[in-house]
Formats: C-alpha cells, structure tokens, sequence
C-alpha cells in the first residue's frame, strides 16, 4: 500500500443549540478532516478538532503545522497492511510550530491533527484490506479488545442550560432509558446542588450521575464545592481543577468522598504515566481527538488496565459522523470501559457530513457498523462545498 493523495480540509460545524460549561461556549466548531486516496484507489477519512484550552492547538496552528512539515517521506512510504499504517502514522514526525499564545506547549500538542491524518489513512488501508476498523483494533490490542464488536451503550450529557431545560433533557434521558447522564457543573451563574438536585429528581433514583467541573474550581475550593453535592450520589467528578494544578489532585482526593476523573490533564502517555506516578486519579477520560488517535488512545487503555484505574471513552463538542463512527469501533471494541460518550450527531449537529444517521437509539444503543474501515459514506462534494481551507499535502 502507498498513499496515493492525501487532503486536508478546515470545515465549520454549526450547532442546533449552544454548548456550555465552565471552560468555553460555543455554537459551532472548526474542525480539520482529512481525505487520503491509495495508489489502489482506496479512500479513508479522518476528523480532529482543536481545542485551545485542551491541548493548546488551534484550527490555525492545525493549519501551521501542515504548511509547515514535509510529507514527502511519508509519500514514498510503502506499508504492508493497516496494522503498518498504524505504526507509520504514530511515528510521523510532524513539524514543530509555537502553541496557540498563552498556551501552554504540552506533549499532546497537534494531536488532533495526528488523529485527523491517522485516521483517513487507516480508514483508507482497512477499505483496501476489505476489513473493519474494529477488526483493526482486535489486531493492534488482542489482549484488552474481543474479536467480535458488540453494542455500545451511550451516555447522556447535560450542559449549563436553564433550569426547565435541565429538568426536560433530565426527563427525556430517562424515559429514553440511557444508563448514564454527565452534569456540567462549576458555572459561576448556576447553584450545582439545585442543578443535581433537579437533574437526579427528573432522572431517578437510580440513574448513573457522574459531574464535570472542566477545570472549574481551584484546589481549596473543591472540597467545599463537593460536599453538598454527595447527598445525590454521584459516581464521579470529572477535572475539578485546571490542569495548571493537576499535581494538587492527590491532596484534592484525600476524604473528598468521591472518585476523581482526568481530562483536560489527560491527553498523552506523559499525561498518564505523570496521573499513575502521583496518584491523581481513579478515571481516565479517553477522546480520540484528544489523545492523538486510535493508538495512542490504545496505549492509554494500556496504562489505565495496568494500574487498575478506570477509563471511558469520552467525545467533544461538535464531532461529525466519522469521529462518531470511529468512536463507535473504539468503543465497541475495547473491553473494560466505564461509560462511552458520543454519537450525539442528530441531537446537536445541524448538518453532518456523513450519508449514515450514527444517532444513537433507545438505551443509548449504538450498534456495530458493517462494512469495511469506518463503515460510513463520507459526502465528498458537501465537505469541499462548506471547506473554508483547503491543503493536498501529497498530490497534486
């Protein structure tokens, strides 16, 4: 195999509602994709979307970072199947650019767009295999994967919304029978104990409630901005502090009656071995996007399954059908997940990008996709009519 062209693409995604919680607002996103075609003619995509406040990467540095490197070694590649790829893609070396200003530069820093490039050419290798992603992944981690995808089971999300929207979105997460739903907490201009109050009454008894603060509080803070909210039992409060002061996460635990899961502070090996190293968490929280890529996600499941901690594979904001289809493999694939964020694509994107509706259905049932690679019709002609950049970094 050999890639024969290779595209990049910055397209806008619009929102059907705003996306709120302590760390940012927005109403769309800009997100990279990239095309990549074989010399057999076989066609992948990939998605990553760059977050500032996360790994310091911007649309724009995702931008500098492909004027910026040469692709001409990874051009002449030669690679024997997608198990190859994989490999090839994890070892590329991208070119070095300065973070976004005020960031800072951290070890994960153009992830999104090793993910994005990783992906389309795995996707692009298993169409010319004629297998799955899925079956992909049983290769590249046969001891924490089953042969066979299975359903995935998808949690529900509830941002800083108003207080009949909560109740509402409460409602209907239950009567849909989700098995989980994840509040956003840590607004300044909301109470959190009235919000989970709310939010468990509509919900139920027995629903799953974990918290997100997304870097909300500061270390001295949080034992007193969790204590009244353990009376309605949540299962876990994921990044209370910003990352800035991750290494107060082992005090931060101590006595705080509740198990501690990482993101933002969570987004490469370093990042995980530093978490296991220092005692900062109980949870990962595992985004393909994020942490640079089916591999490299792979090795954080690695390192969680090692130390005995827990994971799930989370999402962000705005992600189109292939980040959903590649979430639905991951997720389907890999044993040992807590709970499984994403294909939210109906209930959040205005228009997506892929032909297949990767919605997830009653019980947050996600089924496994059928067919080789991704599984999914990527629509060639809407991607290049909405792309505001566009970049062929091998051919013409």
């Amino acid at each position: 195999m050999q890639i024969h062209r290779l595209t990049a693409f910055h397209i806008p995604v619009s929102l059907k509602r705003p996306v709120r919680h302590a760390s940012h607002s927005r109403t769309e996103t800009q997100t990279l994709l990239f095309r990549c075609v074989l010399k057999d003619g076989s066609t992948g995509w990939g998605e990553g979307l760059p977050r500032t406040y996360v790994t310091g990467e911007s649309i724009d540095t995702a931008w500098q970072i492909l004027d910026a490197t040469s692709f001409e070694q990874l051009a002449e590649e030669h690679f024997a199947d997608a198990h190859a790829a994989a490999v090839l893609c994890d070892r590329f070396p991208f070119a070095e650019i300065p973070a976004v200003t005020g960031a800072t530069r951290r070890a994960c820093f153009g992830n999104s767009v090793r993910a994005a490039l990783e992906l389309s050419i795995l996707d692009a290798a298993c169409h010319s295999e004629r297998c799955s992603l899925s079956t992909l992944i049983h290769r590249l981690c046969p001891h924490h994967t089953i042969p066979e995808p299975a359903p995935v089971a998808y949690s529900g999300v509830i941002t800083g919304e108003s207080a009949s929207s909560q109740r509402k979105a409460a409602f209907l997460m239950r009567m849909s029978g989700l098995p989980a739903i994840k509040l956003k907490v840590g607004l300044g201009d909301a109470s959190d104990t009235e919000s989970l109050r709310r939010v468990r009454r509509w919900a139920g008894s027995g629903m799953d409630i974990r918290l997100d603060a997304n870097e909300a509080w500061q270390p001295e803070q949080v034992q007193e901005k969790v204590r009244p909210l353990l009376p309605f039992r949540p299962s876990c409060l994921e990044q209370p502090v910003p990352h800035s002061a991750a290494a107060t996460l082992k005090d931060v635990r101590t006595n705080l009656g509740i198990p501690v899961m990482l993101d933002e502070s969570l987004c490469c090996r370093e990042d995980a071995d530093l978490a296991v190293a220092e005692q900062r968490c109980d949870f990962f929280n595992i985004r393909l996007s994020k942490c640079g890529g089916i591999l490299r996600s792979l090795q954080l499941v690695e390192v969680a399954e090692k130390h005995s901690l827990g994971w799930q594979l989370g999402c962000q904001v705005g992600e189109t059908g292939i980040l959903s289809a590649a979430g639905r493999h991951f997720a389907g694939s890999v044993r040992g997940f807590r709970y499984a964020e994403g294909s939210y694509d109906r209930f959040l994107l205005r228009q997506n990008i892929t032909e297949q509706d990767l919605t997830f259905g009653y019980g947050g049932r996600g089924n496994p996709l059928a067919g080789p690679g991704l599984g999914i019709d990527v629509n060639e002609c809407l991607v290049r009519e909405i792309a505001l950049r566009q970049l062929d970094v091998i051919g013409d």
